[in-house]
């Protein structure tokens, strides 16, 4: 179980203080598939380094079965961090080493014997489907070709647990399902919990079981998928979730009503008999599907005539047939705050920047 308590991660920038992390809270059980999402400079992939403490929290704990890393020292962390492998977005293979080499390596640091180690990696090559390409190069490989061979390192030391830092951002949509599809295979037949940092939706959607919404740093919401997605709470929630123009949700504006459906709704088609029973026409504003868990889900945003009779018309039927809607709410304090200040999120990336070569270093311990 991975519990994080009362987390806080904080930059100093141009003498002045980033609260990149703020007292985040999160409890991951064994065995779930966990996402992290957010817009760019929420804060997701600072607290995924804390999870293994590439970033060392400001304060908080973080605490692994029951133990908790911030207070390990040196040889007690690395000793770990073998329970933790990493996936990173740009694979960080080691280009002079072919496909077998890169998997062997974190065995070769450990300490496991010739013969061990070249079993072990057969295994892998053999669990990531690039069993014919173990003699080849980084460079002769196509990108999920190199994210399968990440994958197959950060497994090399059995983990318990694996942390993905937009490990599929880099792809293209098809190789994206693939690596998913991959992950969630491993996650079935293996138990390892998985960690997952995205900006996009579908990834949580494909093979989540849970999900914690960021914004600045901070939880929104969290919870299973299903609900999250039928029931966003949070302004950053209904943004990454709606069918929108991604700029503004489209439910903020006056006059609409969002309807989610779970698959489980029948009778006659719900626009069509609306308009007929109501005697009123609505504008589709947008829609689309969704497959969450198996499941096929749907939400479209419709734009309501202004007259208030017509839309408590509109309510009462979509209530009589069990249809879950919300109403168009004003933009929510988090997203004027997101919004307003540009110079925080430079100020993040400059950060990040200069500590990139500190980390790079101390990535070397899990890869």
């Amino acid at each position: 179980m991975i519990e994080l308590k009362d987390l806080n991660k904080s930059f100093k920038v141009a003498k002045e203080e980033l609260h990149a992390v703020r007292d985040v809270s999160l409890t991951i059980e064994d065995g779930d598939i966990y996402g992290i999402i957010g817009f760019s400079g929420a804060g997701k992939s600072t607290l995924v380094r804390c999870i293994n403490l590439l970033e060392r929290p400001t304060s908080g704990s973080v605490l692994i079965d029951g133990v908790d890393l911030t207070k390990l020292n040196g040889k007690e962390l690395r000793e770990a961090r073998k329970n933790i492998g990493m996936i990173f977005q740009q694979f960080n293979l080691l280009s002079q080493r072919t496909v077998e080499a890169n998997i062997r390596y974190p065995l070769e640091i450990g300490g496991v014997s010739k013969p061990d180690a070249d079993a072990r990696v057969k295994e892998l090559l053999e669990l990531v489907d690039l069993t014919e390409k173990a003699k080849a190069y980084p460079a002769q490989l196509s990108g999920g070709q190199k994210q399968r061979v990440a994958i197959a390192r950060a497994l090399a030391s059995d983990p318990k647990i694996i942390l993905c830092d937009e490990a599929t951002s880099a792809l293209d949509p098809i190789t994206t399902r693939s690596i998913l599809d991959l992950l969630k295979s491993l996650n079935e037949k293996l138990g390892v919990t998985i960690v997952v940092i995205t900006h996009e939706m579908r990834v949580v959607e494909q093979i989540c079981h849970h999900v914690a919404v960021m914004s600045e740093g901070q939880i929104m919401e969290k919870g299973s998928v299903h609900d999250v997605f039928l029931k966003p709470q949070s302004e950053t929630a209904r943004k990454l979730i709606e069918p929108s123009d991604g700029q503004t949700s489209l439910a903020n504006r006056e006059n609409t009503l969002r309807l989610a459906f779970t698959g489980d709704e029948s009778g006659d088609p719900v626009i069509s008999d609306m308009t007929l029973k109501c005697g009123v026409m609505v504008n589709i504003l947008a829609a689309n599907t969704e497959e969450i868990g198996g499941k096929t889900f749907g939400q479209m945003l419709i734009e309501l005539p202004k007259d208030k009779q017509t839309q408590e018309r509109i309510e009462q039927y979509l209530q009589g047939r069990g249809i879950y809607y919300e109403v168009g709410r004003p933009a929510e304090s988090e997203e004027a705050s997101a919004s307003a200040d540009p110079a925080e999120r430079e100020k993040s990336k400059k950060a990040t920047s200069d500590k990139a070569k500190d980390e790079l270093k101390e990535e070397g311990e899990l890869i």
